[in-house]
């Protein structure tokens, strides 16, 4: 199905996922002014007061870049809504997202049928995470527009089950908007998650990486030095199973071959809460595709990458398929 106008600005279908801590102002206004989605977490903002400066910085910046570039205009943000129980803060951030109008959300750890009727009150868009087809089903009966596959190999909370498998069941019914969450990093990925059927690349771990990312050095560091093997699936840190960089876990005194599960119910997400806070500063989330990172760069940079890889790779599929289309 053809993508909402809200997408036209568009120059690559790529969404950038809302990292917990690192996702900042600078980072998703430079992913915007780049061409993809850039997103954060309304968490990141504490207090809450500071979800509005930051929500009024990201639309008068965009809005200032679009007057100026009329023939380039940013593409549009998301604020990730976290909808577990324990987030205390929900409403309110719900309420500053009305404030600004914000053109997207993006909602995790539950689907809520109140939240979603409230941002198409004000006209918003939401996609919503799931590992599984089951939830998949749910969010969309709740009323979510789009959904966001979460499969193996992506960093933070992820799931265990292949894109191939996923999509292949959500798109035997569901044909609205779908992300593709896993291991992307590079315009190649983007490519094939597109033959996979999503509408859109939803690409994480690669962002750490850019000069713009609200991370430690080291942290950029490791994403550039990691690679597939250096990453750990694991409940411990926030109770809910994430992918993580080993050296982060060793560093805390942990051995990351043999980590006992966590509790889910020990998670807390709510404006009083620091444990999630705590874990994702000093055990750093990382996804499988961080081999495609070479090295730490801006992120108009990392952008200008990706399209040359996924000019390159759509012209190298259309030669590769052409003894078979005939």
């Amino acid at each position: 199905m053809p993508l909402p106008p809200l997408f036209a600005n568009l120059r690559l279908p790529v969404i950038a996922s809302p990292l917990f801590i690192i996702s900042c102002p600078e980072l998703v206004i430079a992913q915007c002014k780049a061409g993809v989605v850039g997103s954060f977490p309304s968490l990141n903002a504490r207090p809450i007061s500071q979800l509005d400066e930051w929500l009024h910085q990201i639309t008068e910046e965009l809005a200032v870049h679009n007057r100026a570039n009329p023939d380039r205009p940013a593409a549009p943000f998301a604020v990730n809504q976290i909808v577990h129980k324990t987030n205390n803060r929900l409403d309110e951030d719900m309420a500053m997202c009305e404030k600004w109008q914000v053109p997207m959300l993006i909602t995790s750890l539950g689907a809520r049928e109140d939240v979603y009727n409230a941002a198409h009150r004000w006209g918003g868009i939401v996609l919503h995470d799931v590992i599984n087809n089951s939830f998949a089903r749910k969010a969309i009966e709740k009323g979510a527009d789009g959904l966001i596959p979460v499969a193996a190999g992506a960093g933070g909370h992820a799931g265990a089950l292949s894109p191939f498998a996923l999509m292949q069941e959500i798109r035997e019914w569901f044909d609205g908007l779908v992300a593709l969450s896993g291991a992307i990093a590079c315009g190649k990925s983007v490519l094939a998650a597109q033959a996979l059927g999503a509408d859109f690349a939803y690409i994480g771990s690669a962002w750490i990486a850019t000069e713009e990312a609200h991370a430690d050095a080291a942290y950029k560091q490791a994403i550039v030095d990691g690679r597939a093997d250096d990453i750990v699936y694991s409940s411990l840190f926030t109770g809910v199973h994430g992918n993580y960089l080993r050296s982060s876990i060793v560093n805390a005194g942990l051995d990351p071959d043999n980590l006992p599960e966590s509790d889910p119910s020990k998670m807390n997400f709510g404006s009083g809460g620091n444990a999630p806070a705590k874990a994702w500063k000093d055990i750093w989330g990382s996804g499988q595709g961080i081999g495609a990172v070479s090295k730490i760069e801006s992120v108009a940079a990392r952008v200008d990458r990706l399209e040359a890889e996924y000019r390159e790779a759509t012209a190298n599929l259309s030669a590769n398929t052409a003894p078979f289309l005939t």
